[in-house]
């Protein structure tokens, strides 16, 4: 579920983006009077996203729009199908549709390439995450497009985890200073955060292990034999994350390891819109 405020942060921001002083090419030609309706039209087959923020887009323009979904999200959708109605001002439907567009595209692109990984990790344990791969000012939607796809969540920011990567490692001066230096930060100041630590060989993973205080060890651009062996060493003391360059083709292969979880960026910085469209119905 989405944040409230900071989905409607975000309308605001988006909309003095496209509005500005004023959406002229409305302004010139529609009586503000002018009462309307519109459809939603799908035009490419996949999985639906994004029709609780169109509905708080059309909503934050005209507090009387009248909102119809015929498909929610998180549905398989088929081109020709209407996705919902919209019946508000006219300058409401007009304001709103780019920006409609433009997330209910970009979000139903993300949870479609989202489903076809998930499918793929059916009867396995290892789950999907996606990544801080995302647009900037745009990652609550892309997030919320990889749950509606099947993903799992991973950290929203640098503010819900701690995750010691390669660079933090090396600065900190190896991996048990920068988990020891973290353990004693979060302790001093009560912060609850859960930590993962990055790892590029198996001489990492048993330094970790000896090390310990971590939740999670992220196993980075390992080959699954490579996995396997981390795995027996890991022995289930601590979650594990695969990582890198995991595509469509290999994803089963990490999968058998067993490893807990694969985060996959991909699923958001090369997912490819879907199209849609908004029509006016006229009678």
């Amino acid at each position: 579920m989405l944040d409230e405020a900071a989905l409607n942060a975000f309308i605001r921001s988006a909309l003095a983006e496209d509005i500005g002083n004023g959406d002229h090419s409305t302004l010139a030609c529609i009586p503000p009077t002018a009462k309307g309706k519109a459809v939603l039209k799908i035009k490419e087959n996949g999985i639906l996203a994004g029709m609780e923020v169109a509905a708080a887009i059309f909503k934050w323009l005209d507090m009387h729009a009248v909102f119809t979904p015929f498909k929610k999200d998180g549905d398989a959708m088929v081109a020709g199908e209407t996705a919902f109605e919209i019946e508000a001002a006219v300058h409401t439907l007009l304001m709103g549709e780019r920006l409609v567009l433009n997330c209910m595209q970009r979000m139903s692109g993300i949870a479609t390439l989202t489903h076809q990984y998930v499918e793929l990790l059916k009867g396995y344990h290892t789950r999907i995450l996606d990544t801080r791969k995302t647009t900037p000012n745009f990652r609550m939607l892309e997030k919320e497009a990889v749950r509606i796809g099947g993903g799992v969540n991973h950290r929203m920011g640098l503010y819900d985890m701690v995750m010691l990567k390669d660079n933090h490692i090396d600065f900190a001066g190896g991996i048990t200073a920068a988990v020891n230096k973290t353990v004693a930060y979060l302790a001093e100041r009560k912060l609850p955060l859960k930590i993962e630590v990055e790892t590029r060989n198996l001489e990492d993973v048993k330094e970790v292990l000896a090390v310990g205080q971590v939740d999670r060890i992220m196993l980075d651009n390992f080959t699954p034999e490579q996995i396997t062996a981390a795995l027996v060493l890991i022995n289930g003391k601590v979650e594990t994350e695969a990582s890198g360059g995991i595509t469509l083709d290999t994803i089963r292969a990490y999968a058998e390891t067993g490893v807990d979880f694969i985060s996959v960026g991909a699923i958001i910085h090369h997912a490819v819109s879907l199209d849609l469209s908004l029509k006016a119905i006229i009678s």
